[in-house]
C-alpha cells in the first residue's frame, strides 16, 4: 500500500497481517480523496476501525491538521504508530488502542470534534446506528462534518435517525456512503 497525494505520496505504508483487517485499497482512497480534496484542508480527523490507518494518514498527507487513529486490534496499533512515526506526522497524529465505544466517550470527554470521519468497520458490521448515535450525542461532529463510511458494495449501512446520505460510490466490492448530520447537533 502506498499514500496516493500530498505531502507523503508514493510513501509506502505497512498494512496488519493477518485476515483480521481489510485495508483500503489504493484506487478506492484515490477516488474517495478527489471527492474529498477540499475537506482535507485543516481539518481534524478521526480515523476509527482504523486498520493500517491509511484513510487518515491520506488525509494527513493532503493537509489535515490533525488526526486520530483508533482500533481495538493490537496488531493494527502496532502498525498504525510505524506508519505515523515513518511518514513524520507523529506531531499531528494520535493512536488509540481502544474499541469504538471507549475511543468516543474519551474523545468525547475531551471536547474534540471533527470535521471527517472514517469509519471502516469490519463489512459483517451493518448497523451503525450505534456508532453515529454516539458522534453525535458526544458531539463529536456538528452539520459541517462529514462521516464516510466503507462497507461491502451493495450494501447500505444503517445509521439510524439524524443523518444524511451526501454521496455513495462502489468500487469493485467496496461500497462508499457519505453522511452528514441532519440540523444542529
Amino acid at each position: 500500500m502506498r499514500i496516493v497525494a500530498g505531502e507523503a505520496r508514493s510513501r509506502i505504508i505497512l498494512a496488519p497481517e493477518g485476515k483480521d483487517t481489510r485495508p483500503t485499497l489504493d484506487r478506492v482512497r484515490e477516488n474517495l480523496f478527489n471527492i474529498l480534496q477540499w475537506q482535507c484542508s485543516g481539518a481534524r480527523v478521526l480515523d476509527l476501525f482504523a486498520g493500517s490507518g491509511a484513510l487518515a494518514l491520506e488525509a494527513l498527507s493532503r493537509g489535515a491538521a490533525e488526526a486520530v487513529l483508533a482500533d481495538c486490534d493490537a496488531k493494527a496499533v502496532r502498525v498504525e504508530r510505524q506508519n505515523v512515526e515513518a511518514l513524520g506526522f507523529s506531531d499531528r497524529a494520535r493512536v488509540m488502542q481502544a474499541d469504538w465505544r471507549e475511543t468516543l466517550r474519551r474523545l468525547a470527554a475531551e471536547g474534540k470534534t471533527f470535521q471527517l470521519v472514517f469509519l471502516d468497520p469490519p463489512y459483517a458490521m451493518e448497523d451503525l446506528t450505534s456508532v453515529f448515535e454516539a458522534l453525535r450525542a458526544g458531539r463529536l461532529v456538528d452539520a459541517d462534518s462529514l462521516v464516510v463510511v466503507e462497507h461491502q458494495a451493495g450494501r447500505t449501512p444503517q445509521v439510524g435517525e439524524g443523518f444524511l446520505t451526501v454521496d455513495q460510490r462502489k468500487y469493485g466490492y467496496a461500497g462508499i456512503h457519505m453522511f452528514r448530520i441532519k440540523g444542529e447537533v
